[in-house]
């Protein structure tokens, strides 16, 4: 079978999501598979290109995986011919210089969230690399959870009736860095660094949202709960971003839906992010990986009596939605989705414009908790 090569310059795999979701999970295991099998029969095969700060990491980096393309300078590697895709999984701050840099050198871009700090910086970029007539992506993990897939069978085939609300609960406890190493950068909680739970969590809750119906408006709370942590230094800082959020949204057809962020909760939940969705002629509670269901038909009738103690397993009247299907690893697929969309032109939605919807409702969301008022998401046009 043929074999077609694509060089991808990637940015930031060093770091733990780069590494580990984009670059272990997501490329070398399109390599592990034979490559990417496209429509002519093709075999697509990647060619990382790792950059990054630290030589030292990237060496190591590569020889743990039998790679020999490395450095520490990006307009080399973008200068390289034989590079077709810049892919960045830096902090916030650096990311719009850098997919500048790349779009001026012609590279299709595949991004990490958020694509700015702010909805002009996102838009700018949205518009410049329509401009320059490359193809533009931005990682929405969350559509390709099996949970979520499983959400979205539902929601398609109408088990809902109509959707009244919505509930979500995200988060877990991040460790403060000094008697047990905190489980996120220090970066995360420095609002000069891009850090913050809004800009970072409330992009990914416009994507899931508007999968069930379009935002129209939000409300949010946000806190820093945890003022002073430890770095990776063991240097105590200040922590300047906020560590939880609530927020409040309005969806198409009058539709509520509530979503708590945290990284200062601890866990009671079977999984770190559950969404229960609740329609009229059912509920369904959605996770990573599972998703469980109660029809009206076998809703029970429970009574409020605070005076006698709950007889009912409530957990067990709901029904375990099924596999049926194989679920790959949600970066994995989005990948092999791009790659596709920029070597056969096929469909690939998440552009750099739906990358900027997510800014726009974290930017919105920060100036409502600051405002303490609801605000309306305008639609954003081309």
């Amino acid at each position: 079978m043929a074999r077609k090569s694509i060089g991808i310059v990637m940015n930031g795999v060093t770091g733990r999501m780069g590494y580990r979701q984009h670059l272990l999970r997501s490329i070398l295991a399109i390599r592990e598979q034979g490559g990417l099998r496209l429509a002519d029969g093709t075999d697509l095969w990647p060619e990382p290109v790792l950059v990054g700060r630290s030589e030292a990491k990237l060496r190591d980096l590569a020889a743990r995986h039998g790679l020999d393309a490395w450095t520490t300078d990006l307009d080399e590697a973008l200068a390289r011919p034989d590079t077709e895709v810049y892919f960045d999984a830096q902090v916030t701050s650096a990311r719009v210089e850098a997919i500048r840099t790349a779009v001026a050198a012609g590279k299709h871009v595949y991004t990490e969230k958020p694509l700015a700090d702010d909805l002009d910086g996102a838009l700018a970029l949205a518009r410049l690399a329509d401009e320059a007539g490359i193809k533009h992506g931005v990682v929405q993990d969350k559509l390709f959870l099996p949970g979520l897939l499983k959400l979205k069978r539902l929601i398609d085939g109408g088990f809902f009736g109509r959707i009244l609300s919505v509930r979500g609960e995200f988060g877990y406890w991040v460790f403060e860095g000094d008697w047990q190493e905190a489980q996120r950068p220090s970066w995360n909680y420095r609002a000069e660094d891009g850090g913050g739970i809004i800009l970072d969590m409330f992009c990914h809750w416009r994507y899931v949202l508007d999968a069930i119906a379009q935002v129209r408006s939000v409300q949010a709370l946000g806190a820093t709960h945890v003022p002073e942590r430890v770095d990776e230094d063991g240097k105590p800082y200040e922590a300047t971003a906020d560590d939880a959020a609530y927020g409040i949204f309005e969806l198409d057809g009058g539709i509520v839906a509530q979503i708590n962020s945290s990284w200062t909760t601890r866990v009671f939940r079977d999984e770190l992010v559950e969404f229960q969705v609740d329609g009229t002629e059912g509920s369904a509670v959605a996770g990573l990986r599972r998703c469980r269901v109660q029809h009206r038909s076998m809703t029970p009738k429970p009574v409020w009596n605070p005076d006698l103690p709950a007889t009912e397993d409530f957990r067990s009247q709901w029904q375990e939605i099924p596999d049926n299907t194989e679920f790959d690893n949600g970066f994995k697929t989005q990948w092999e989705m791009f790659l596709r969309h920029v070597a056969e032109d096929a469909p690939f939605e998440w552009d750099f414009y739906a990358g900027a919807r997510g800014v726009q409702l974290a930017e919105l969301g920060l100036q409502a908790w600051r405002e303490g008022r609801r605000l309306e998401v305008p639609e954003l046009r081309r």
